[in-house]
């Protein structure tokens, strides 16, 4: 058991350390970058939903739409249906964004992938699936 928290230990922090040397290269923080991860692979919605595929509350969600607004990365837009919700998509500049830093997660699965057999590939597919549903 050790041996795996180790090594969960040691994969996230890689990971967090290449994501963050790629934001850095942006006027992105880390959430806005995953903000605009999910509205670039589920297209426009809602607070609540942009909330809750990030995890996080929909208070915390409002900042960082704030934010992504006043950078001209995303905008809000009323509901036809409901007037009280709004609809959040990504702007041109959003989208550009979303496809850069897109191509980056494409590019470190790639890499992953590269040094796994089709068959350890398929069984970290399964795996990862597994604990996203059960875990988180």
């Amino acid at each position: 058991m050790e041996d795996l928290t180790d090594e969960l230990f040691r994969f996230f922090n890689g990971f967090a350390s290449w994501e963050s040397s790629v934001i850095r290269a942006s006027d992105l923080t880390v959430s806005e970058a995953h903000a605009i991860e999910v509205l670039g692979q589920y297209g426009q919605m809602n607070m609540k939903n942009v909330a809750m595929k990030l995890g996080v509350t929909t208070g915390t969600t409002t900042v960082t739409i704030d934010r992504l607004e006043k950078k001209q990365y995303a905008k809000r837009e009323p509901s036809l249906q409901d007037r009280r919700v709004y609809l959040i998509s990504l702007t041109e500049k959003g989208l550009k964004a979303y496809e850069e830093h897109h191509k980056y997660h494409s590019d470190l699965s790639r890499q992953i992938l590269g040094v796994l057999t089709e068959a350890e590939s398929e069984q970290l597919l399964s795996l990862f699936k597994k604990i996203n549903t059960e875990i988180f």
